[in-house]
């Protein structure tokens, strides 16, 4: 039998008329990922405007992997946000007339080009960045500094597994 979580009474409900029972863990899990996933999307859109007025907020995502990698290819963009070729370019698209990211060719493939983050675009984005940062600290100072990193290795496994 697993664990009570929040509350909820015992690990599994038989359900209705003799199912197969809820899984209160999952069902907690489900809960509070559609609860940090509301409040994330909201703060992406106040960063990305923070970044830039006009900035979208699913575009806030390119610049973090861009600051990381420091230069991509669409397609690898793409691919790492699970998200269409279509999507990304109007994105790069949108970076780009804002002078926060840049194209050149790749000198792997002359057919194809390498996105890279501005100077400016990188100065803009890591103000917000270290500010968001100082906003998890003051959140989580009663917190141990191993339960921080045990919360980032499990997104980090999360994430992982939704990329598979």
């Amino acid at each position: 039998m697993g664990a009570d979580v929040h509350g909820n009474g015992t690990a599994k409900d038989p359900g209705p008329a003799g199912g197969s029972g809820v899984d209160h863990e999952f069902l907690a899990l489900e809960r509070e990922l559609a609860v940090f996933l509301r409040r994330a999307r909201a703060s992406s859109g106040e960063m990305a405007r923070e970044v830039h007025p006009e900035l979208e907020p699913a575009a806030y995502g390119l610049l973090v992997r861009l600051d990381e990698n420091n230069c991509q290819r669409a397609t690898e963009l793409a691919a790492y946000f699970g998200v269409g070729k279509a999507t990304i370019s109007r994105q790069l698209r949108a970076l780009e007339e804002l002078g926060l990211v840049t194209r050149e060719p790749d000198p792997a493939d002359g057919r194809a080009s390498l996105v890279r983050i501005t100077d400016e675009g990188r100065a803009r984005f890591r103000r917000v960045r270290d500010a968001r940062r100082e906003r998890y600290v003051q959140k989580l100072a009663d917190w141990d500094r191993a339960e921080v990193a045990e919360l980032a290795r499990l997104l980090h496994h999360l994430n992982a597994r939704a990329e598979s």
